[in-house]
């Protein structure tokens, strides 16, 4: 999945001069990876929804009921499946983030990247990061409207409690996007996304909630685990499935993850100024 969301995008051509009347610098930034979306769009739904679709009923016909059948009290009293999918849904817009972050980025600062054809017309890098940052919160909504779609068929949630999720879904895939856009700006060597993904997504992914409730480890890895964005937004997305979501709860996880959003902008806009201006 890395390595095929690292292909480079196709170079584009600078405009001479900017019509008086065109839409923002931002928006035109932004219109630019959404024509390229149009050629691979219907092949990112058919994944957003095959994959919650295949592993929802794997988990629910298969290792859902002999969880349930043993009875854990992690679980609460939820069933496993209703605990696994919100879970999954914040692990996928992490995964999501970053691929759509990570990639498309580095090869964009690149020489002979599209991102220096912005910089050459009246785009300041400022505009560049903004109209690329919400094309990347676009395909968060997306993928995370496919899901939520998914988990609402299968009776896991209600439809309030799934549009609900869609925020916070893409809330937390943008809490890894701003940040990583600010690293991988700055990568000079592929390889390098590679192993974060390897050695960082990964466990994350294994660890912070996505399978088992963190309430199994021991103390001082969950208080580590609890400190990571991943963790943050599975708590949040999986408070609103089962209904336990309060005021107090959802500020605390939504300032975390709203916070580093702001944090990765605020550096990216320096890094995407030193790679682009130098």
């Amino acid at each position: 999945m890395a390595s095929a969301a690292l292909q480079p995008p196709p170079a584009r051509t600078a405009p001479h001069s900017a019509p008086h009347s065109a839409p923002p610098p931002v928006l035109r930034e932004f219109s630019y990876w959404l024509h390229r979306y149009r050629r691979t769009w219907r092949g990112t739904v058919v994944i957003s929804v095959a994959n919650p679709l295949l592993f929802l009923a794997a988990i629910g016909a298969g290792l859902g009921k002999l969880v349930d059948h043993g009875g854990s009290g992690y679980l609460h009293g939820s069933s496993y499946v209703a605990f696994f999918a919100p879970g999954l849904l914040a692990a996928m817009a992490m995964q999501t983030g970053y691929i759509e972050a990570a990639g498309p980025v580095f090869q964009s600062a690149r020489p002979q990247g599209n991102y220096r054809a912005a910089a050459a017309t009246l785009m300041s890098p400022t505009d560049i990061l903004g109209g690329h940052l919400l094309f990347m919160a676009f395909r968060l909504a997306l993928s995370a409207t496919a899901f939520t779609a998914v988990v609402a068929a299968f009776g896991i949630t209600g439809p309030l409690r799934a549009l609900l999720l869609v925020p916070a879904a893409t809330l937390t895939g943008m809490a890894f996007c701003a940040p990583v856009a600010a690293w991988s700006v700055t990568v000079t060597r592929q390889a390098r996304l590679n192993g974060v993904f390897r050695f960082v997504l990964m466990p994350l992914y294994m660890f912070s909630g996505t399978f088992f409730s963190t309430d199994q480890l021991p103390g001082w890895l969950h208080g580590v685990i609890a400190c990571t964005p991943l963790y943050q937004g599975i708590a949040l997305c999986r408070s609103i499935v089962a209904g336990t979501a309060t005021a107090g709860g959802s500020a605390l996880h939504t300032g975390y993850l709203a916070a580093l959003v702001l944090l990765g902008y605020l550096a990216a806009r320096r890094t995407f100024t030193r790679r682009l201006n130098g």
